[in-house]
């Protein structure tokens, strides 16, 4: 596994009324760097990612994508030792052979999955190809969540954010049970790569449909983690900021929970206000 942080030279510079201060000094960034996923030797997809978790990310974007229903579908994974400018080897390219059976996906030109640490869905050829159906119904799943229980996630989410404390510039996403209780966090430079790293631990585990959780990311709602939320069979995400129009859109057509800016004593929820009803 690549580093997760780096540390690098940097000028701190202080402004006061007497005059600007500066201190020359190292500083902890994060690490981002490209990882390719083939499937049986074809390219399939380049995302900006965090090194770390590297299979998981890779199965959870398979599963968002629908290219594969869960783990059971896949016979290896294995990374390709390709080799870096000083001639050690990245681990940054993924090779995944399926199991027998399972049909192999589109690797041409026009399903380009080209994704980087901000958008996840750039390389997309229209907006109605990320629009896939998922496997699971979330409409009838976790038929009610406390707000009470919402209004906790926030914190906890923060104080298990380890590499966050050390570099400021990482996302994160966690699932947590109905009660509060957090089952596991992920943290990446791309909002998308740590909820798909989530969706991979919960494939391996034999969890999918994950329709008895709920999703908290760090950021914004977007269209994108709205999909890969019903993809994996999510009921409920919260969010610290906000969403935008297309992920309220797929929520309300989804049957999903859709909380934006929770940010204890206060939220909004934007679809599936049904749910939250107070233990």
């Amino acid at each position: 596994m690549g580093r997760v942080t780096a540390r690098v030279p940097a000028v701190r510079i202080e402004l006061a009324e007497d005059g600007i201060r500066s201190v020359s000094r190292p500083d902890t960034l994060t690490v981002e760097e490209p990882m390719e996923i083939r499937v049986q030797g074809q390219s399939l997809s380049v995302t900006m990612r965090t090194p770390g978790d590297d299979f998981d990310l890779t199965l959870g974007f398979l599963v968002t994508e629908g290219l594969i229903s869960g783990a059971q579908d896949v016979a290896t994974l294995m990374h390709c030792q390709d080799e870096g400018e000083d001639g050690r080897p990245t681990f940054n390219v993924v090779d995944v052979v399926l199991a027998q059976g399972v049909p192999l996906p589109d690797t041409s030109a026009e399903r380009n999955f080209y994704t980087t640490s901000s958008c996840g869905v750039c390389g997309k050829a229209s907006i109605d190809a990320v629009r896939t159906s998922s496997p699971y119904d979330v409409k009838t799943a976790l038929p009610s969540v406390d707000p009470q229980v919402l209004g906790r996630l926030p914190d906890v989410l923060r104080q298990h954010q380890k590499v966050f404390d050390r570099t400021g510039g990482l996302h994160a996403a966690g699932l947590f049970s109905p009660e509060g209780e957090l089952l596991a966090l992920r943290e990446d430079v791309g909002r998308h790569n740590a909820v798909d790293k989530l969706v991979g631990w919960a494939a391996r585990e034999g969890r999918l449909p994950l329709d008895g959780a709920i999703l908290m990311v760090s950021g914004r709602a977007s269209f994108e983690l709205t999909q890969k939320a019903t993809m994996a069979g999510i009921p409920v995400m919260a969010a610290v900021s906000a969403p935008s129009h297309l992920a309220v859109e797929l929520a309300e057509q989804a049957g999903l929970t859709l909380v934006g800016f929770l940010r204890p004593p206060r939220m909004t929820v934007y679809a599936g206000a049904h749910r939250l009803v107070a233990g």
